[in-house]
Formats: structure tokens, C-alpha cells, sequence
């Protein structure tokens, strides 16, 4: 299925790397860590529209009674909560504001008074929260299968696939995969942590395109147009592919946007910037993050229920996108780097702790007894 295009101009969906500011490369920046919007100190909204586009994102419709009920009902518990655990002075205009953007401005610092910035800024922090924990009860509390999930998420992604190739974005290819039960046993086995909800990969979708200069640029396609950015699960990219001191250094107003930026530029170099699987082969590269794509159920949730007045109808659904270049599929499909060995290096950590400290009888030679 092909998405009505809303913008004739491509290059104002598709943003090269040269055409970002500051509020895009500190949302991609996001991503390419693995950060959290917690350790934020502002936010980069210039007007109303941006806002609501921002929500519209987050699956929230100002034009929706219900959904702006739903979000100054998590505004209120999130000034409660301020007010209750740290005594905290909510000014009045932001904890009850004529127009919820107002907030989201304030946290840009574009709205007056330029004195509710900060406080906007910890209040959107909770709200953030607590819609994240809420959206999770109500998934626990609705009669929905994984699957069905699953499924809801594989067609909203796969009709952006199709919009993004209709605009003739540089993705030579976009699939998604689910990992099956035994998959997921031998993950859990290898890990070092064994609890089924770090499991972050069940459903992945590999994105290549045909030049690794591309890749940031569809990153932030994305996150304009899939998932919201704020939703990056933090510490689960993987990243030895696009260093971020890397793109700046290529932008012509690095220097200027690396002063305005709310982390240190050179953070990536001193922490690492992210994780790396340990089963991976050495020249293996990759560019791997996790995001919670938000999804409606309001078909699951009659409209008088009390169930939605109290949790809402948005739920989430953890999805990890893997982007390569072309080149670097290759070179991943060579040598140690390749599938096959990955596999059989988890395989063999697996074994490793399931026989630690057992006697475990050899395998029997084909005519013995």
C-alpha cells in the first residue's frame, strides 16, 4: 500500500545531512547512542506546528477530546507527583495551560515567560514516564496476542517502507523478520541476564541503502515519520558504524552546532557510544537501536470503557531497526563476520553454561552401542 504523500518537495521529508540543525542532530544523535530524552536539559520545538507534529508522532490528535483529556490527566498525575515527592513549585500556567503545546514551547524556550522553561522541562520528563508505564499496564490489562501486535506494528512500518520508496528515499532494501521460539530460547540461554523482557529483537527490520553517507539521513527520516525519537530505548544501539563527531566534522556549521549541542561533542568517544555484541565477528558493523513504536488499540477498548478513561488507548511495541550500507552487508556476509558464525559462537556459549559444572556424556559414534 502506498501513503498519500502530503509534501511534493522530497528534500523537506528527506533531510540530507547538510540541510540539519541543531534539533535534528540532537534527535539523531539519540539514537546513534542509545541516549535517553531524561538527560535532556531542553527541548527544540520552534512553533505550534512542530509540536503537533511531534504528537501526531506520539499518536496523540489535539483536534481529539478524548486524547487531549488523556494528556492533561498524565499532566496532572506527573505535578502531583513532583509536588507530593519534592515539593516542587508547579507554577499554575504550566500545570494547567490554556494549550498543551504551550508546554512543549516553554521547554524550547521560544514562549514567554522564558521563566517556565525548566519547570516545563521536568514536567514533560514525568509525563513522559508515566505514559510509558501506563501504556504498559494497559497492554498487560488488554486480551491482545503478541502476534497481533506484531502484526499491527509490520503494517504501519511496511506502508512507511512504501512511502519512502515511492519518494525514491536510497533504500535498496527494507525487511522485517520475528524471531522464532527456538531463536529466542538460545538468546535467553547466552545472555547473562534471563529475564524474557530484555529480549529486545523479536521483531527487526534490516534497512540498507546503497551508501553509508546515506544512513544518517534516513535515521532521522525515520524518526520524523515512524517512531518517535523520545521512545530510543537507552543503552540498546549497537553502533560501531556512524560515529557522531563524524557527521559533524562533515556539516558545514559543525563547529557552531557542536557549541549549541546539550552533551559534550566528544561524549561518543569517552563512553564508547553504546554496546557490542559479544558474538559478533571482529570486523563485523552495524548500526543497531531499539525504539517502543507507539500503537492504538482503540478497537480493542469500547469508548465508554473505564479501562481506556484510566490507561488511554495507546500501547507499545518494542522494535530494533538494523541499517547497513551496501558495501558493509557484503563485507558482513564474509569470514567470521558472517551469520553462520555468529550462530554458532552463541551456540557454543550456550553449551558452554548449560554443561558448567555437569557431566554431560559424549555423543554417541554412529555403530556403537
Amino acid at each position: 500500500m502506498t501513503l498519500e504523500i502530503r509534501c511534493a518537495d522530497p528534500q523537506e521529508v528527506f533531510r540530507p545531512l547538510e540541510r540539519m540543525g541543531v534539533a535534528d542532530l540532537e534527535q539523531l544523535r539519540l539514537l546513534l547512542r542509545g541516549g535517553s530524552v531524561i538527560d535532556w536539559m531542553r527541548l527544540d520545538f520552534r512553533d505550534g506546528a512542530e509540536v503537533e507534529d511531534f504528537l501526531r508522532l506520539n499518536l496523540f490528535d489535539l483536534d481529539d477530546p478524548f486524547d487531549v483529556g488523556r494528556m492533561r490527566a498524565i499532566l496532572a498525575q506527573a505535578v502531583e507527583y513532583l509536588r507530593g515527592a519534592f515539593g516542587y513549585r508547579v507554577a499554575a500556567p504550566v500545570a494547567d495551560p490554556e494549550d498543551l503545546r504551550s508546554l512543549f514551547l516553554w521547554a524550547s524556550g521560544v514562549d514567554d515567560p522564558h521563566r517556565y522553561r525548566r519547570i516545563a522541562c521536568v514536567v514533560l520528563k514525568v509525563m513522559h514516564v508515566i505514559h510509558h508505564l501506563e501504556a504498559r499496564e494497559l497492554l498487560f490489562r488488554t486480551a491482545i496476542r503478541e502476534s497481533d501486535m506484531a502484526e499491527r506494528v509490520h503494517r504501519r512500518v511496511l506502508g512507511e517502507a512504501e512511502r519512502m520508496k515511492s519518494l525514491g528515499l536510497p533504500v535498496i532494501e527494507f525487511a522485517g523478520s520475528t524471531k522464532s521460539r527456538g531463536s529466542l530460547v538460545t538468546k535467553l540461554l547466552a545472555k547473562k541476564e534471563t529475564v524474557a523482557a530484555q529480549i529486545f529483537d523479536r521483531v527487526r527490520y534490516r534497512i540498507v541503502t546503497e551508501t553509508r553517507d546515506q544512513i544518517a539521513p534516513v535515521v532521522h527520516y525515520l524518526s520524523k515519520h515512524l517512531f518517535p525519537f523520545n521512545y530510543t530505548v537507552p543503552g540498546q544501539t549497537q553502533n560501531n558504524l556512524i560515529q557522531f563527531q563524524d557527521l559533524l566534522a562533515q556539516h558545514p556549521h559543525g563547529p557552531e552546532i557542536a557549541m549549541e549541542m546539550q552533551l559534550p561533542p566528544d561524549l561518543e568517544r569517552r563512553d564508547a557510544g553504546g554496546q557490542r555484541n559479544a558474538f559478533s565477528g571482529q570486523n563485523y558493523k552495524a548500526l543497531n537501536f531499539v525504539v517502543d513504536i507507539p500503537v492504538r488499540i482503540d478497537d480493542l477498548i469500547p469508548r465508554l470503557d473505564p479501562l481506556g478513561d484510566e490507561l488511554g488507548r495507546i500501547v507499545f511495541a518494542l522494535v530494533e531497526f538494523q541499517l547497513f550500507d551496501r558495501e558493509t552487508a557484503r563485507r558482513n556476509e564474509e569470514g567470521d563476520s558472517s551469520h553462520e558464525r555468529y550462530k554458532r559462537r552463541q551456540h557454543q556459549e550456550v553449551l558452554r553454561r548449560l554443561s558448567r559444572g555437569l557431566v554431560v556424556p559424549r555423543r554417541r559414534k554412529r555403530g556403537e552401542p
